[in-house]
């Protein structure tokens, strides 16, 4: 048999330790090996303990989980799923979490509290499960991103690129791998479309904070915005986005609908669409994730003319989703994070 994933649960709640513990525990494969009130008491049980991974308040006193991870995984860098409220500053916090290095987060029940506890708990068993085969060595000694040079070089050539379309799909540690390739978008990009998998209010959270970031517009899409340059639309949660034309422009279509390999939005739904409406004009870039959703979509746009790309196994937190659109032959070779952008940009720059 082989060995169990060791959890330590963070909370300053002994109720919610106690509920997160024999939670977890009702799953063969997972042992929690201890429990902590607070960041400084989890520091020594980590050095003593070992876990695989960590489960972690969001909000807790004496040091919120954010400040914690931002100490922690510099120096003794662990996978991290994060527990949070469904409050504004819940999710807040949650998205600077994420970008401080947790892997995944699940949200606290607000009604229905027994039922929305099991399905809380059942949540966070996959996502621990998942969380245990993450990299994140490379956050260990992390220096920042640095802006491409070679966006600045080719602005001219970028605008002449109106009719082209750049369609993003990522899952378990996509927040920041999105962050790190967009963020070397100069403002002239051609219009791009992200489905990352989150649920409603967190997608347009992090939405806003790439519009701080970024040179390029970000919003969360809605029917109707037109995909055009210098604009990012972002899939709203629990809502399936599709790229169409309309006349002469691409827009998007963002409605309810059922789950598609296991997700809304499914970045299946949208690589699918792209390739029945954009064609030869895409572009396709499979981020790190768990699972196979997109696969087939970007072997369809492969099909339509479109060229494609994904994360190489180094630099992702979870070789899932960018191994199996490359496996199917979707994605026409594997390219380390950093060097994502550069490689959009060059596509779109060939004469």
């Amino acid at each position: 048999m082989s060995r169990k994933i060791r959890v330590l649960v963070i909370d300053d709640s002994a109720l919610i330790r106690q509920i997160l513990t024999q939670g977890l525990s009702l799953d063969p494969e997972i042992e929690v090996v201890g429990s902590a009130i607070d960041p400084y008491i989890a520091r020594d049980k980590i050095i003593q303990l070992r876990p695989d991974v960590l489960t972690l308040d969001v909000e807790m006193p004496r040091m919120d989980g954010v400040e914690f991870l931002r100490k922690l995984m510099p120096q003794y860098p662990l996978p991290v799923v994060m527990v949070s409220s469904l409050t504004q500053r819940g999710k807040q916090i949650t998205m600077e979490a994420l970008e401080a290095g947790a892997v995944d987060f699940v949200s606290k029940p607000t009604s229905n509290v027994a039922h929305g506890m099991n399905s809380m708990l059942s949540e966070l068993r996959k996502k621990v499960k998942n969380a245990a085969g993450a990299n994140v060595s490379h956050w260990k000694n992390r220096t920042p991103l640095q802006p491409n040079a070679q966006t600045l070089l080719t602005t001219r050539a970028l605008a002449e690129s109106t009719d082209k379309v750049i369609a993003i799909g990522a899952s378990t540690g996509g927040t920041e791998a999105i962050k790190k390739v967009v963020c070397q978008f100069p403002a002239t990009m051609p219009g791009v479309v992200i489905v990352q998998h989150m649920p409603p209010g967190f997608t347009k959270m992090f939405s806003e904070r790439l519009n701080q970031l970024c040179a390029m517009e970000v919003k969360e899409a809605e029917t109707g915005d037109r995909i055009r340059s210098g604009r990012i639309l972002v899939a709203p949660g629990a809502k399936q986005l599709e790229v169409v034309r309309s006349g002469g422009v691409y827009q998007v279509r963002c409605e309810p609908g059922e789950k598609v390999s296991g997700h809304c939005p499914s970045v299946d739904v949208m690589m699918h669409s792209v390739a029945k409406h954009v064609g030869a004009n895409a572009i396709g870039v499979m981020l790190t994730g768990m699972g196979s959703d997109g696969a087939d979509g970007m072997l369809a746009m492969k099909n339509a003319g479109a060229r494609n790309m994904a994360q190489d196994e180094a630099s992702c937190v979870v070789f899932g989703m960018p191994k199996v659109a490359f496996e199917r032959g979707g994605a026409e070779k594997l390219v380390p994070l950093d060097k994502i952008a550069p490689k959009v940009i060059s596509m779109l720059t060939e004469k």
